[in-house]
């Protein structure tokens, strides 16, 4: 039987081997809670053991972003330090690799005033604008693994025993990101190579729209001029692969900025900036988000769509089989890296470049010009459930069968 800490280097391995591909004399960037210092040494060394030359750790904590959100002057959230911009970007430029490790307490910033959430998100963002634009961009080799805290465990399994949710959820990280499987490695790749095949039936059809039904949703959603279906694999600017989601069970592309029309409602909700969004729902005209409810996290939502002007567009298209490994576990994870690979979504704002060919080579004002959205925001929202169809329409009006109850149609 393979133990607990088997299955952690396992997954450290497949974070520094398949997630980032760290190569020989790079730097790896790992940013990550202080209770992940036990996963984070063992990260390090396999990094080392490859090769890097450097491992930089930027570390958080819970408990002190809440202190300071709770205790720091309102200048506080509309600043973001120099120093971090700076090293962020030089880091960047130089090559480095990204490694994010997401442990959040979904309801950390719960009572918030929402004027100091969003005033911290927009520096943030603003800040780290080039930084940003490097890694949607294909630049560098990043990616995002995922670890358990008290406060996830207790949310997603509060049925269980307390001492019983920590192990639950590993074991639930574990399966989502094939760590139990006896080579974890080679089974990514082999579902890789799966998601591919997707992406290149996508591709062959060019659709000129999608069209989503389902209780509560009837979305039309025209696609960017000349996009490309997108998989789990990506490729930096130096010819690496990377894979940044881990898990990942999507393909992705850029919709058209203007061409998205009708209502979409969600299906799972959606954990934004230590606040829950629940049963929400979106009405598009002409590209815009015209109307909106919600049922809980109502302005949490309203602050979302106001962080920019291309906030209230999408940018992201993505499907996701309802019947999938993460789906299949009936987990609300109340993450969005895990319920976004349960589920079809969409992202609110900055849209991927490297969606449509040539993307990772353009400028910001080319990609805007191209009819792709740009924003300082992108948050992912799911929308899929069994009960969704969604049609493929041609330029010639014709439609093909995407997605049936909630699968894949093809």
């Amino acid at each position: 039987m393979t133990t607990f800490q088997e299955k952690l280097d396992k997954y450290a391995a497949l974070a520094v081997e398949i997630g980032v591909n760290v190569q020989k004399g790079q730097t790896l960037v790992i940013t990550a809670p202080i209770s992940a210092a036990e996963f984070v040494r063992k990260i390090s060394k396999k990094a080392y053991e490859v090769g890097a030359k450097h491992v930089a750790i930027d570390w958080q904590d819970d408990e002190l972003t809440r202190m300071k959100f709770e205790l720091a002057p309102e200048e506080a959230f509309t600043e973001f330090p120099y120093w971090m911009t700076k090293g962020k970007n030089e880091l960047a430029e130089d090559g480095a690799a990204f490694l994010h490790i997401d442990s959040k307490n979904p309801d950390l910033l719960s009572g918030i005033p929402q004027e100091r959430i969003q005033n911290s998100t927009k520096a943030a963002s603003s800040a780290l604008k080039p930084f940003r634009n490097r890694m949607m961009s294909d630049k560098n080799s990043w990616s995002i693994v995922a670890m358990p805290t008290q406060a996830w465990a207790d949310k997603v399994f509060p049925e269980l025993e307390e001492g019983k949710r920590m192990d639950a959820l590993w074991d639930a990280i574990f399966q989502a990101t094939r760590i139990d499987k006896e080579n974890p490695v080679e089974e990514w790749k082999s579902h890789t190579n799966t998601l591919d095949s997707k992406a290149d039936f996508l591709n062959e059809h060019k659709f000129h729209a999608l069209h989503y039904t389902a209780p509560g949703t009837d979305l039309t959603v025209e696609l960017a001029k000349d996009h490309i279906w997108v998989s789990a694999g990506s490729v930096n600017e130096n010819g690496h692969s990377f894979i940044a989601n881990m898990p990942t069970e999507e393909v992705f592309t850029a919709n058209a900025k203007m061409g998205v029309n009708g209502v979409v409602a969600s299906t799972k909700p959606l954990s934004y900036a230590g606040n829950l969004i629940e049963n929400f729902s979106l009405t598009f005209e002409n590209g815009k988000v015209v109307n909106f409810s919600a049922e809980q996290g109502y302005e949490s939502l309203k602050k979302l769509l106001e962080t920019d002007e291309g906030s209230a567009y999408l940018g992201e298209v993505a499907l996701v089989p309802h019947n999938s490994p993460i789906s299949n576990t009936d987990l609300i994870f109340f993450n969005t890296l895990f319920d976004e690979n349960a589920s079809n979504h969409f992202a609110l704002g900055k849209a991927y470049p490297f969606c449509v060919e040539g993307g990772k080579n353009m400028n910001e004002e080319e990609v805007i010009a191209h009819g792709l959205n740009e924003s300082l925001s992108h948050v992912d929202f799911m929308v899929g459930s069994a009960e969704m169809n969604i049609d493929g329409i041609t330029k010639d009006g014709e439609k093909v069968a995407v997605f049936r109850n909630g699968s894949w149609a093809f």
